[in-house]
């Protein structure tokens, strides 16, 4: 069985090719070619953790596989990643145990290159200027993800901490090109923005209509089931994609608060969701039809992404002969 570290995975996943991978990846979700059940999770109530399993089989890549996913946001105050993960790979024609990863840089490097697949998809080709909003394990790879989609010339940072807003402002101009800034509040930040990356663990939505501008193209990948990241405005007005209409609007830990919540409400009703990304890539559903069109990608994560990533991450080993091998018999 082939064993990778993080720094490993890390070296052998291309964001690019990610990027890529992921879109028969969602088309392949969207069609029912990929296997792929709703997530459970053992909760941790003492600190407001949950351990998710997100098993997946991704037949046109060939991978079988589970994740185990910690959930601890907290960890932030003792310097540990509030997501950390496993990813265990079988063989599809026997189920034999074939590979066993570090999932937690997988995790969020599929995270943030989905995210800029939605961006590929739904923001205006001219975007430019991008807000990141949170400064944890997320916020890194989607600010370098979605860059590779757009000519991104500004990016603009905001978090609950501005000492760390500002750190990370620093570490990304020094890996991306144009200006980087921290700015002091999340309204700040998003006056203006083509492209709005939520990536908290907020309870009181971090991006609000109000705050808007016309055209603006937002992804949210943050989960935190005492509140959420957008308003009821915002979703009731965006046209709305997800990775899965069924995992979206799973109850809680598998759905989304973003969307749950305005539903129960009577805001919207789940029609509201006007498209998984796998049907604006085949081209079942129209993307975004006129410039001033808000948009919105909720992303809950799904075992799919995982498994496109575990795909590319064991075929670059093969051919790099990186990893170690063990036998557990």
């Amino acid at each position: 069985m082939l064993v990778l570290g993080r720094s490993q995975v890390e070296a052998l996943l291309d964001m690019d090719s990610l990027i890529d991978a992921l879109a028969p990846a969602m088309a392949d979700l969207s069609a029912g070619r990929a296997s792929v059940p709703d997530r459970v999770a053992a909760l941790v109530p003492e600190r407001d953790g949950l351990l998710p399993a997100m098993p997946g089989f991704l037949p046109s890549a060939g991978v079988l596989m589970t994740k185990l996913v910690s959930l601890f946001p907290h960890n932030d105050r003792a310097r540990l990643p509030t997501h950390q993960a496993l990813i265990m790979a079988f063989d599809p024609d026997t189920g034999e145990p074939a590979a066993l990863l570090d999932g937690t840089a997988i995790t969020a490097a599929r995270t943030g290159a989905c995210s800029a697949l939605s961006a590929r998809l739904l923001a205006r080709e001219d975007a430019t200027l991008l807000v990141v909003l949170g400064t944890g394990v997320q916020a890194r790879p989607h600010a370098r993800a979605i860059c590779r989609v757009r000519p991104i010339r500004q990016i603009r940072v905001a978090g609950r901490d501005p000492a760390k807003a500002a750190a990370l402002a620093e570490e990304l101009s020094a890996v991306l090109e144009g200006e980087v800034r921290s700015v002091s509040s999340y309204a700040e930040a998003l006056d203006g923005a083509d492209i709005a990356a939520a990536t908290t663990h907020a309870v009181e939505p971090v991006i609000r209509r109000s705050w808007l501008t016309p055209g603006v193209h937002i992804t949210s990948v943050g989960c935190n089931s005492a509140g959420r990241e957008i308003d009821d405005a915002t979703v009731t007005e965006a046209l709305v994609c997800v990775e899965s209409r069924r995992a979206v609007l799973a109850p809680l830990p598998a759905g989304s608060n973003d969307l749950l919540m305005p539903i129960r409400a009577g805001r919207i009703t789940v029609d509201h969701v006007h498209a998984e990304l796998g049907e604006l890539i085949v081209g079942r559903r129209p993307g975004r039809t006129t410039p001033d069109q808000i948009t919105l990608y909720k992303s809950v994560g799904v075992a799919a992404q995982d498994a496109a990533a575990t795909a590319l991450v064991v075929a670059s080993t093969r051919e790099q002969s990186i990893g170690e091998d063990i036998t557990l018999r």
